[in-house]
């Protein structure tokens, strides 16, 4: 097989699909193939030009470490955001992720850690970044995106637009260097302790989950060309709500871009808007809408049932990040009965893992058929369990998996050990493997209730919770207990025009 570098295979992708648009924003931009492609060289050849790259070939590295200069996205969804990030791969720099609502504690820390050199933000932004900016020594550069903020551009930064004037749209001056061992970066939410960067070969995170296997099969695109000809036929319009500061957003974009189809952006890249989500995806007939669970989907379900939108070139209601709870999947397919709803599980250390497919009347949650390399290790993490096994094990994956943690060398190790000979990637969650080759997936064990000696997943009460119809959402955690150690405690906003009693 051959070894893939996510620049590479953009260009070549837009070659072969010129005119196609590739990015369309609704209510404003459309970016054909040719444009992005146009655009991200420029963005490159200016980076390349003030000196930014890579300086260490991966061969001299160990997996912790990183050689190549880093760049720190700071926007909200658009154009600029999928620009930076392949702008940055043509330069051979790494992008990594930034969460657009830390605050300046979080953000200091977060850029420091990443070592970034450079930043690109929006506007709306650059009042934070000021508050940091003594306090980032590594930082080199700062490139701003106008929106309607009215924020001034802060000293010394350049507007994006006249970064791109720096540069040429020829052949991008690093593009013999490109390699499938430059780096994709994606910083984790920080759900068990501080931020860490997750460092991917770009290969591996090209073959787990940015297009690189056709979907649902087990094995990847044999080559270069038979991508470039599985695009010729793509045009689909696909949609991601969620943020691209999270990996599902990227991979679900990149996986869109990597097969020759059209990604759309809603009007609003600001907050959620249910009215403009359905709106858009009415008129661009979006084929694959993507949602981050409950909190997503079930604002935009209340406004489907509300509303008049036709939906009827939606093939695909997709949840990653979070399972969509099972009355919300009935209530969506009422609404779309042609429709699927996929629940799709990875984490920043595994890529995509498995999946599940929900159809109108054959609804369920928590239960997930496991991709090629997914499997369940043993919980003191000697052995992979077999199906069957009567012991709850860790979620693991194998084959494609990150390098490691940028600059921790001991959580690399506990997280990704060496087991029998293979090296696995383990982020924390429990899970069952039933003998049916079906995983049950129980939770994150950070966020287990401990209580009288037993382990509650609080996951899985929070999905039996949600299926009552009086229940429009609900949050499950433990408090102390003289009596348990631990007992559980479900928070619950009733449904409308419902009230609660003791």
């Amino acid at each position: 097989m051959e070894q893939y570098n996510i620049a590479a295979v953009s260009e070549a992708v837009a070659a072969a699909n010129p005119d196609r648009p590739a990015l369309i924003e609704e209510g404003g931009r459309t970016f054909t193939y040719a444009e992005l492609a146009a655009r991200t060289r420029r963005f490159a050849s200016a980076l390349n030009a003030r000196g930014f790259g890579a300086e260490t070939e991966r061969s001299e590295l160990a997996g912790h470490e990183s050689g190549q200069d880093h760049l720190a996205i700071y926007l909200h969804n658009g154009a600029e955001y999928i620009e930076s990030m392949l702008g940055a791969y043509k330069a051979r720099l790494a992008p990594l992720n930034v969460n657009y609502r830390y605050v300046a504690d979080e953000l200091r820390y977060l850029l420091n850690n990443a070592r970034a050199r450079v930043v690109v933000c929006h506007d709306a932004f650059a009042p934070t970044l000021a508050e940091v900016l003594p306090d980032l020594p590594e930082l080199r550069l700062v490139v701003q995106v106008p929106d309607d903020s009215g924020n001034e551009l802060l000293p010394g930064a350049v507007r994006y637009d006249d970064l791109l004037a720096e540069g040429s749209d020829g052949p991008a001056p690093l593009q013999d260097q490109w390699s499938p061992d430059d780096l994709y970066i994606l910083y984790t939410g920080g759900t068990t302790g501080m931020p860490k960067g997750v460092l991917w070969r770009q290969h591996d995170i090209f073959i787990s989950a940015m297009g690189g296997r056709p979907f649902g099969t087990a094995e990847a695109h044999p080559d270069l060309e038979t991508i470039v000809e599985t695009s010729r036929n793509g045009g689909a319009k696909m949609m991601s709500v969620a943020p691209l500061m999270h990996g599902a957003a990227q991979w679900a974009s990149f996986t869109g871009l990597t097969g020759g189809n059209t990604i759309v952006f809603p009007r609003d890249i600001k907050r959620l808007d249910p009215v403009d989500v359905w709106e858009t995806v009415q008129k661009h007939a979006v084929l694959t809408l993507q949602i981050v669970g409950d909190a997503m989907g079930r604002p935009l379900i209340d406004e489907l049932e509300r509303g008049s939108y036709d939906v009827s070139g939606l093939l695909a209601l997709v949840s990653g990040g979070a399972a969509l709870n099972t009355a919300l999947k009935d209530r969506f397919l009422e609404k779309a009965p042609h429709a699927i709803v996929l629940d799709a599980v990875g984490a920043s250390e595994t890529g995509a893992q498995m999946g599940h497919t929900s159809l109108k009347g054959a609804t369920a949650t928590g239960t997930f058929t496991p991709g090629p390399d997914t499997s369940v290790v043993s919980a003191d993490l000697t052995s992979e369990l077999a199906p069957g096994s009567d012991e709850t094990g860790w979620l693991a994956q194998r084959g494609h998996v990150p390098l490691g943690y940028l600059g921790d060398e001991a959580k690399t190790a506990a997280t990704f050990p060496v087991i029998g000979g293979t090296r696995y990637a383990v982020p924390g969650d429990r899970a069952n493997w039933n003998a049916d080759g079906i995983i049950e997936l129980l939770g994150r064990d950070s966020v287990t209730i401990n209580s009288g000696g037993e382990k509650i997943f609080a996951e899985e009460i929070e999905q039996a919770i949600a299926r009552h119809p009086k229940v429009y959402d609900v949050m499950v955690v433990g408090r102390p207990s003289e009596q348990w150690g631990s007992e559980v405690v479900a928070i619950v906003q009733p449904a409308e025009g419902e009230t609660v009693t003791d």
